[in-house]
């Protein structure tokens, strides 16, 4: 009799097993008004883009949106463990701290927000992308370099995925950013949606399976 049991215990362990591995991939963007798509339609926003074009391999993917309009880089780190622990991501984006650059916070404190961030993540089991960000240069040149170098170096501290630049082939194109010269027009959410495929198609799980 117990033999029968362990084997049914067994066959129900290699199911939950397969179970697990077949879950759709999935996608967990935490941003601020960039990802949230300020001035821009919904559909034609570049997280929902983004998700199209990543499902053109893996059918399943879905990308989940926590992007809030002035949200900075402590307000994100205080709302990530609840996230993670909802949505359970497979891989994601910590898009945040250009409010910060904005306001002048102290370069210390976004670093320190993002390791909290990358380290709650990476405990979590979800792979990390981070999304940087650059300002003018009207900052000083100390701060406006070491805000750019900081995600260029957590990322290499914590071997994270990164796009160096979220509004690279934006920022400096006309027509591509709003008057306020802070948020993306609608017809640069492509841009912005080519410049984070690359990264996230090479982090997701080796279970997810791609499209033939």
């Amino acid at each position: 009799m117990s033999v029968f049991i362990t084997l049914a215990m067994f066959v129900c362990s290699v199911v939950q097993a397969e179970e697990q591995t077949q879950q759709p991939p999935k996608l967990l963007i935490v941003g601020d008004s960039i990802s949230a798509g300020f001035g821009v339609p919904v559909e034609k926003q570049w997280p929902l883009l983004l998700e199209q074009k990543l499902q053109n391999r893996f059918p399943q993917l879905t990308v989940v949106v926590a992007a809030i309009s002035g949200d900075t880089t402590s307000g994100g780190r205080s709302r990530l463990p609840a996230l993670l622990k909802r949505h359970q991501p497979d891989v994601t984006l910590l898009a945040l701290g250009g409010n910060d650059a904005l306001r002048g916070t102290p370069l210390s404190l976004v670093r320190n927000n993002l390791t909290a961030m990358i380290k709650a993540t990476q405990e979590s089991g979800s792979e990390v992308i981070l999304a940087g960000m650059q300002i003018p240069p009207n900052y000083g040149p100390a701060y406006t370099e070491g805000f750019r170098t900081l995600y260029i170096e957590l990322s290499g501290s914590y071997n994270t995925g990164l796009v160096p630049f979220l509004l690279e082939g934006v920022a400096t194109v006309d027509g591509m950013m709003q008057d306020d010269g802070i948020h993306p027009t609608t017809e640069a959410q492509p841009t912005l949606a080519d410049n984070v495929a690359p990264e996230v198609l090479k982090l997701i799980t080796p279970q997810a399976t791609p499209a033939e």
